[in-house]
């Protein structure tokens, strides 16, 4: 898509550090935007902070609904909901949740929820959504997936594999839908500073703390996806560190094996 003014958005993740940081940029943008996230309160706070300072944006906020993307039926009552605000032109699936630990260490009920909001909640919103795009032969859709998508890591077993198959899941859809008119954007980001770095955690051995030095600014890793669907890319590496990764799992697989375990 060449330009998100007037463009309507549906943010999912909206409360989250990446979503307000895509609530602020999509309004200096021009953008009509749907939020949603668990909570209406942690909505109406991100909204609060994205509009600070700024009294004359170009964009404006169409509607706040809040819902749990972990129950099955939540994608099918958020579509509706926002569909009968205003056509979408645009779905990003930011909504995630984060555990770290062993996989036998983790109570089911809690990678369960996370496969459900990581990857079936995007893929049931999608498949929602993809009609009416289809029929306007126009529309996008993104996907914030992880560099834990790319390579895996003790302790973001579940993690993984929903990341992983996000992945699988834009280039795949890429494909079908290219024809109609419709782009599909995936991003990788590495570790930013976002609330997911205080994910729960279980099992004896504690996370290992990113070093400050290595965290990426939340501003930065959006400018990058939505310069990515600007210009049309499937995948986007936001920062010297998810190219590398990209580069090594590709390239030197053995090297990516070797980091993951020190």
């Amino acid at each position: 898509m060449r330009s998100f003014d007037g463009a309507v958005v549906l943010i999912t993740g909206a409360g989250g550090g990446f979503g307000r940081e895509l609530i602020r940029q999509l309004l200096q943008q021009g953008s009509q935007l749907i939020l949603t996230d668990i909570q209406q309160s942690v909505l109406q706070a991100a909204a609060e902070w994205a509009v600070a300072g700024q009294p004359a944006l170009p964009g404006r906020i169409l509607g706040m609904l809040a819902a749990d993307l972990s129950a099955p039926t939540a994608a099918e009552w958020l579509s509706q909901q926002a569909r009968a605000i205003a056509p979408l032109d645009v779905l990003i699936n930011n909504a995630g949740l984060g555990l770290y630990g062993p996989m036998e260490a983790i109570p089911p009920a809690k990678w369960e929820a996370l496969m459900q909001v990581n990857l079936l909640a995007p893929m049931r919103l999608t498949a929602q959504i993809l009609p009416d795009m289809i029929a306007r032969r126009s529309g996008h859709i993104a996907n914030v997936a992880s560099v834990a998508g790319l390579v895996g890591a003790p302790g973001l077993a579940a993690y993984s594999a929903a990341k992983f198959g996000l992945r699988g899941f834009s280039e795949a859809l890429a494909a079908d839908v290219r024809p109609h008119g419709i782009g599909v954007t995936a991003i990788y980001p590495f570790f930013a500073r976002t609330p997911i770095l205080h994910s729960e955690q279980y099992g004896p051995a504690p996370a290992r703390p990113v070093p400050e030095r290595l965290l990426y600014d939340p501003a930065f890793v959006v400018a990058q996806l939505l310069t990515g669907m600007r210009q049309g890319k499937l995948h986007v590496y936001p920062g010297a560190i998810p190219r590398q990764i990209d580069l090594l799992r590709r390239v030197a697989p053995w090297a990516l094996r070797w980091l993951t375990q020190q």
